[in-house]
Order: C-alpha cells, then structure tokens, then sequence
C-alpha cells in the first residue's frame, strides 16, 4: 500500500501538469492554493499601450456605432441604401408589368390582318376602309364643306362646333402622342394614310378618340332614326378594332384612346359656340 507521502507527490505532480499549485495540510490531505497560469489578458488589456487602439475598440462598442452597422452593410455593397431599397420590386410594378405584357401579348394575337399573309390578310382592305373613314382628313374636310353648303343658323352651329371639336381633338391627341412616346406594336406595317411626325408613336388611339367624340356628337345633335343612331355605334366600335387588327396599335392604345374621346365631348359642350356667337364670329371675319 503506498505511503502517504508518495500519494501527495503524486498529487502534486498531477496538479503541476493540470497547471494547478496547492500544498498539503497536516493531515496530508491536498489543499488548492492557486492557479499557476492568469488569465488571458483582455483584448482591451492587450492594447493598453496604444491609446488610439484602445479608443478605436470603445468607439466600435458603443450603442451609436450599433445603430449604424446596419447602414455599413449597404456601403459594403457599394450602392446608397435608397437604390438598395429600389431593388425590391413593388406590388404595383409588378401588376404594371404583368399588365404590359398582357397589352402586347393581347394585342400581336389579335393583329390578324397586319399583312395580306395573316390569318385574316382577306379582309384587310375591308380594315383599312374602315380606318379611311375614322381618319381627320375626311371629317375636316367633310365637316369645312358641310359649315359652307349649311343655309340655316342651326346648321352652321352645329358645323362649326363639330369643326373646332376636330380641331381640338388633333391637338390633344398630338400632345398626349408626343409625351408619351409610345412606339407602335412591332408587328405593324407603315403604310397609314396621310400620317404625319406624331404618327409614328401609338398612345393612343387617335382613330379611337375621334370615334368615340363624333360618334357621342352625332347623337346628341342629329336627329337619327334608330337603325342610323344604331350603325353610329357599330362604327366607332369597328374603327376602333380595325385599329387593333390592323396591327396599328395595342390594345390598351383604343381603349385609352375611346375613353380621351369621349371626355373631350364633354369639353367641347364646355366650349360651346353658340348661333350668337357664331355670328359676331362671321362679323370679324367679313368686317
């Protein structure tokens, strides 16, 4: 049986390897003293001797720059936080989207007479008939001669009004057309009648507006019987997808262009010229 002593050498030597150091009492029992080894130093300790570290690491520590370590995650990627925020795409940007790409999608599916080997290429010279008689030229012509052949007030009021309703329509749908800058679906052929500059761009609908105005005009100020008043109606309608068969527009480009036309009837009874007027009109420009 080993000797006490031998146990306490024993025990001292493996507390030496532990890194432990103690002493024995009088009872030969093995009392822990101290550890042999400190604590690492902190990493504050550590940079005790240079105060600009020191004050750096406080610096990182405290609540202030916390706050402001979600911002660095925007610089670290080289881009300011609000075009970080522009990245996530919005509900409404994505519901414009899907709309757009429903509008061409729609609208190349239906330009079935946009060249004579198209599905429907028969009927096509039908379609560019009914986009002749929806074109400015004619009514601004027809209209300047009915105002001259009128030999009634009422008759010239109605001309004239009908005339400067034209006019007003061209200039809306020129300015709209200009800002927009909308290009035509990319399955159209250019071979329009009588266009001009704004005529290369599609939104919207000019055929489509003055469809929709003089159809409005006509019903409201000609005294049709109901099969005529009911041919009005068929007409804006097939003008305005004469428009989208022939491959001239998109669809959203008629249906914009129906709903300008037929707020601008409101605007043109605004603007109305009466028989009053119309005469000290003719006054100012015979005198």
């Amino acid at each position: 049986m080993p000797s006490p002593k031998t146990k306490n050498s024993a025990n001292r030597s493996a507390g030496g390897s532990a890194g432990l150091s103690g002493s024995t009492n009088g009872n030969g029992r093995y009392e822990f003293m101290s550890l042999n080894r400190t604590p690492p130093p902190t990493l504050l300790q550590r940079q005790g001797s240079d105060p600009t570290a020191a004050a750096r690491l406080r610096a990182s520590e405290s609540p202030t720059r916390r706050r402001g370590s979600g911002s660095s995650t925007s610089s670290n990627t080289g881009m300011p936080e609000e075009d970080c925020m522009r990245l996530n795409p919005s509900f409404i940007g994505i519901a414009l989207s899907s709309l757009l790409a429903i509008d061409l999608w729609l609208s190349k599916r239906l330009g079935v007479c946009a060249c004579e080997d198209s599905s429907w290429g028969s009927i096509r010279p039908l379609m560019k008939l009914i986009e002749i008689s929806g074109h400015g030229i004619p009514w601004l012509v027809g209209t300047a001669y009915g105002l001259y052949k009128a030999d009634s007030a009422a008759g010239q009021e109605v001309m004239l009004n009908l005339f400067m309703a034209l006019v007003i329509d061209l200039i809306l749908v020129g300015i709209v057309k200009a800002v927009v800058r909308r290009r035509r679906p990319s399955h159209n052929r250019m071979d329009m009648f009588a266009t001009f500059s704004v005529d290369r761009f599609s939104f919207p609908s000019g055929h489509a507006t003055r469809a929709a105005m003089c159809a409005r005009f006509l019903l409201a100020h000609l005294v049709l019987a109901a099969p005529l008043r009911v041919l009005v109606f068929l007409w804006s309608g097939l003008v305005g997808l004469s428009r989208v068969l022939l491959g001239r527009h998109n669809v959203t480009d008629v249906l914009f262009g129906f709903l300008m036309g037929y707020w601008q009837y409101n605007l043109v009874e605004m603007l109305w010229v009466s028989s009053l007027g119309l005469q000290g009109l003719l006054g100012l420009i015979q005198g």
